[in-house]
């Protein structure tokens, strides 16, 4: 899948699928809602959620680039859903359901270590915020956590690796500016 548009389009129609499958009702905004790629209610709770889409064609080592909107101020009930599409159609993709917190919080983390990361060579990297790519190590936490759908985003534990709670508190890296998280890390962190 060459064009980046029906890489987008497959995982957007694949997320709607996989949300119907587990009593969801899903639309697409078709460009109508700024950072949200699909609407949907829970038809049990009647829970409502925004979700953006970042899909990543089947080539190589698999990462995705969230984008500078990863730090805009998030809501409740805002997500990520990274999906990692498969050639092999008899294989379903791997879709890892993220709070837009972790998604700002693990972005800036991820980045800004590579970025000032004691081996690197200086003035070799200046890559920007915007265009950090996030491998799917950072996101395995949350691989087909639908169910944290269910729940506040703010109130769901951090799946993210313990290697980048560690960073968050270097000088060097830090948290994003303005993140509920730079007073105090959260306490329930059970990433791998």
């Amino acid at each position: 899948m060459a064009d980046r548009r029906l890489t987008g389009a497959s995982g957007e129609h694949y997320v709607c699928y996989a949300l119907a499958r587990q009593g969801w009702v899903a639309t697409l905004t078709r460009e109508g809602l700024e950072r949200t790629d699909i609407l949907a209610v829970s038809t049990v709770s009647r829970r409502m959620v925004e979700l953006q889409v970042k899909a990543a064609a089947p080539a190589g080592k698999v990462s995705w680039m969230p984008g500078a909107k990863a730090f805009t101020p998030a809501f409740d009930h805002e997500w990520y859903v990274f999906i990692a599409l498969t050639r092999d159609l008899t294989h379903a993709p791997t879709c890892y359901i993220v709070p837009r917190f972790h998604v700002a919080a693990a972005t800036w983390i991820v980045h800004c270590n590579w970025l000032t990361h004691p081996d690197a060579q200086p003035g070799t990297r200046n890559t920007k915020l915007a265009q950090a790519r996030i491998t799917a190590e950072v996101w395995s936490g949350y691989e087909g956590r639908w169910d944290l759908l269910e729940h506040s985003a703010t109130s769901v534990p951090v799946l993210l690796p313990h290697w980048v709670r560690k960073r968050a508190g270097e000088p060097r890296v830090g948290l994003p500016p303005g993140h509920p998280w730079a007073s105090a890390l959260p306490p329930d962190w059970e990433g791998p």
